[in-house]
């Protein structure tokens, strides 16, 4: 598992924030993440605080080192019951990566910006 602590201690933590994700990951909790949705114009409800929270428990077991790719492919097959990919683009229009990093309070995965994994800039 990849611990945290660790990661908010590395020197390049300030590197973060160019996106508009929050640069420290402390500063998250549940009301900022309603801050940040409503700024996305995004109400939060169960849907999207499931795959928040599964973001979450991602960054957690693999750190900076994910990869867009395979969160992708992941996040599609966990909630391939509730639609795959098009649920998570209905929760987060404007990506389940993207989008759904800002809101959880993460940093972005390798490879974001792909207009196939997940971004739609």
């Amino acid at each position: 598992m990849f611990d945290i602590n660790k990661y908010l201690a590395h020197a390049n933590r300030h590197l973060l924030g160019g996106v508009g994700q929050l640069s420290e990951l402390p500063h998250w909790s549940p009301k900022q993440a309603h801050r940040l949705a409503a700024k996305e114009g995004i109400e939060l409800e169960e849907a999207h605080w499931r795959v928040i929270y599964r973001l979450r428990e991602r960054f957690d077991a693999e750190g900076p080192e994910w990869t867009a790719r395979r969160l992708t492919r992941e996040l599609a097959e966990d909630f391939a019951a509730a639609g795959g990919r098009r649920h998570l683009y209905q929760l987060f229009p404007h990506g389940p990566l993207a989008q759904g990093c800002k809101i959880a309070g993460l940093p972005l995965p390798q490879g974001t910006f792909n207009r196939s994994f997940g971004s739609a800039h």
